[in-house]
């Protein structure tokens, strides 16, 4: 028996399995596709002794469970070519772990908490001027979708695929699935659409993303697969109708805290105009009271002073309804709604501020809200305003920053204040939250945890 006819052919990873006892025949040489052999592979490896049969099965790639038995008592070549198909093997292994998908990357995580939590403070994908501007654009998108569909250029396939050995009923066949496929495919993405919320447009993508690769595998053996064309214009309709209702609702609460304004300052100039009819009435019934007491040769020091602080009064209330800037700055907080170093810092116009606490202090809120300062200020807007930016970073909305509630303990408003305006007459640090210490006692447990008061 020759040497050639005790070896037996070893496939590298990748290469088909050749029939017992093949031989190459003169001239042949591999599939220029087929994946280079690992370093050190030897090709052919002695066949076990047992007779002149050579139809024993070679060693097995890498999809073969039991290795092959390598008679340890074999020469110096039968170990090396052992020791190389194991270290082929590991490399392919590696090589296939690598390519498997993760359960990062092939979960998709529905979860829009989670989701919004990871990408953070939601930005636009198309910024725009108005929700006007974005429907239009969403029209346009839609224009370009069905006019890509009836092109036929939504979904690729092949068009060389037979069926019962017939191209044409291939081509049937091929056509009727591909019409499924795109179906299946629209209704994810409508689905996504109908489904989105302000800020869960990565969801939505994902869902649309997964869907496109499922069908590509479905697809494999058709070549069929959602064109890049028509998956970037679903993407981006996605985009427009997050980045729509995102701008709809801004401009929602925008319209809302107007409407909110323009009530406080028609609230405030009835107020105003209401003290002014009071002092002049007031005034009136000193003038006319001093008058009588001049005619008869008296004075009351009493009563000019009050007119005095009358005249003040009148020149102050004019002053505020002349100067929309002016008004009070107001730090409350509410520890048993949102825990310790938690302040709102706002701006109240009324000539009682202490009125627009007890609106804050409403149903809203479990507990009422405690003031720690009042500042009056003829340019209140403005030092609202500063206040606002240097706590901006430790708001807790970090989404809206329109609204006032900051983690800062009194005390650092009090010294940022300080620092603005010099010294404060009244500032009161520490809480009283009265309606939750005698409540917090009386709370049930939830799960193993009693809630006790916090110190």
């Amino acid at each position: 028996m020759s040497a050639e006819q005790t070896m037996i052919f070893n496939p590298p990873p990748g290469w088909p399995k050749p029939p017992p006892s093949w031989r190459p025949p003169a001239g042949w040489t591999p599939d220029p596709a087929w994946p280079a052999p690992p370093e050190g592979w030897q090709l052919w490896l002695p066949a076990e002794t047992g007779g002149d049969d050579l139809t024993q099965t070679p060693p097995a790639a890498i999809d073969r469970q039991d290795q092959p038995d390598v008679p340890t008592s074999s020469s110096q070549s039968s170990e090396s070519a052992r020791i190389a198909f194991l270290e082929a093997e590991n490399s392919l292994l590696k090589q296939r772990l690598k390519q498997t998908p993760t359960a990062a990357t092939s979960y998709v995580e529905l979860n829009d908490g989670l989701v919004l939590q990871e990408v953070g403070i939601y930005r636009y994908h198309h910024p725009l001027e108005n929700a006007a501007s974005y429907r239009d654009r969403l029209s346009e998108i839609e224009t370009r979708i069905a006019d890509l569909v009836r092109a036929g250029g939504a979904i690729i396939k092949s068009n060389m695929f037979t069926f019962d050995n017939s191209l044409a009923k291939g081509r049937r066949m091929t056509e009727d699935l591909a019409k499924l496929m795109l179906r299946a495919y629209n209704a994810e993405a409508d689905n996504s659409i109908r489904s989105l919320k302000l800020g869960n447009v990565i969801t939505a993508k994902r869902r649309l993303e997964a869907s496109r690769v499922a069908i590509a595998k479905l697809g494999a053996l058709m070549e069929m697969h959602i064109s890049d064309e028509f998956h970037d214009l679903r993407l981006e309709e996605i985009e427009l109708t997050a980045d729509w209702l995102m701008k709809k609702q801004e401009e929602k609460e925008a319209q809302r805290e107007e409407r909110a304004r323009l009530r406080e300052e028609q609230r405030v100039e009835r107020e105003l105009a209401a003290e002014r009819s009071r002092l002049d009435k007031e005034r009136s019934h000193l003038v006319n009271a001093l008058a009588a007491l001049g005619a008869s040769g008296q004075h009351d020091e009493e009563l000019e002073q009050r007119l005095r602080e009358v005249d003040e009064a009148i020149a102050q209330n004019d002053f505020r309804a002349a100067n929309i800037r002016a008004g009070y700055i107001y730090v409350i907080s509410n520890r048993g709604a949102f825990g310790e170093g938690v302040v709102k810092i706002g701006l109240t116009r009324r000539l009682e501020p202490e009125q627009r606490v007890a609106e804050l202090s409403g149903a809203s809120v479990p507990f009422r809200f405690d003031i720690h300062t009042l500042y009056f200020s003829e340019d209140a807007v403005t030092l609202e305003n500063e206040l606002h930016k240097h706590f901006a970073a430790r708001a807790l909305n970090q989404s809206n920053l329109r609204k006032e509630f900051f983690f800062a303990t009194p005390a650092e408003v009090r010294d940022v204040l300080e620092h603005k305006i010099g010294n404060l007459l009244e500032f009161t640090e520490h809480a009283d939250a009265t309606e939750y210490f005698q409540s917090v006692g009386y709370w049930p447990q939830r799960g193993n945890n009693q809630l006790t008061e916090q110190n």
